[in-house]
């Protein structure tokens, strides 16, 4: 069983920025994050396969998020930039070992952390 935790998260105005970290027990092919705003369904952020280092973005994180890998210390980041106030959500870190797919659907993972509160406020 990998154990994900996760640190980072906090509170930010507007236009900030924060940096997201998750480390993983032992070593696995696939990390993303996730997010879940209030009373929404949990969606995804980005994800990085870790051997390759190839990454993919949502929408809103695109041209916003930076993801990357340190295989050495098995974290990953997130760089989160130009903060808005709907990026407020719990940010859960997510992984997998099956060492093929690496993609945004929720069922590729099946570790995740507890999660880390980011609070933006305008």
């Amino acid at each position: 069983q990998v154990q994900l935790v996760e640190s980072g998260g906090g509170s930010v105005q507007a236009g900030g920025a924060l940096r997201l970290s998750c480390t993983a027990s032992e070593t696995t092919s696939c990390m993303a994050w996730f997010r879940q705003a209030p009373e929404a369904e949990r969606v995804w952020v980005a994800s990085i396969h870790t051997s390759s280092g190839r990454t993919s973005y949502s929408r809103t994180a695109k041209g916003r998020f930076t993801i990357s890998i340190d295989n050495a210390k098995k974290t990953q980041d997130l760089q989160m930039s130009a903060l808005k106030s709907e990026d407020t959500a719990m940010y859960y870190c997510a992984a997998t070992s099956n060492g093929w797919l690496c993609d945004g659907n929720s069922d590729t993972f099946n570790y995740w952390g507890q999660g880390t509160q980011v609070t933006v406020s305008s």
